[in-house]
């Protein structure tokens, strides 16, 4: 899938490093320091930042594909990094 603006596809290694580095800014900590498997609440992410993340990811993919959305009765099943790029993975049917 390619993004809006006609750069490189969007895929799964994509959607992972948008979630990494928005976690890494929201959290103020190098994207290095985020494992995928860990989860949100052990990196130091209250609901705030979770709040954060869902908002900068719908803003970052809703540019790259068009209207994106991260239903809010999703958001408690999101509890890593993993689970968030698989959420966005299937919700865009990367794969």
């Amino acid at each position: 899938m390619t993004n809006a603006e006609g750069a490189q596809p969007l895929d799964r290694a994509a959607v992972t490093d948008l979630v990494v580095r928005e976690l890494a800014q929201i959290l103020e900590t190098e994207p290095s320091a985020i494992e995928e498997d860990v989860p949100f609440s052990d990196l130091g992410a209250d609901s705030l930042a979770l709040i954060e993340l869902v908002e900068a990811m719908e803003e970052d993919l809703s540019r790259q594909v068009g209207s994106f959305h991260i239903d809010d009765e999703d958001l408690e099943d999101l509890v890593s990094v993993r689970d968030a790029v698989d959420y966005v993975v299937a919700k865009l049917n990367l794969g």
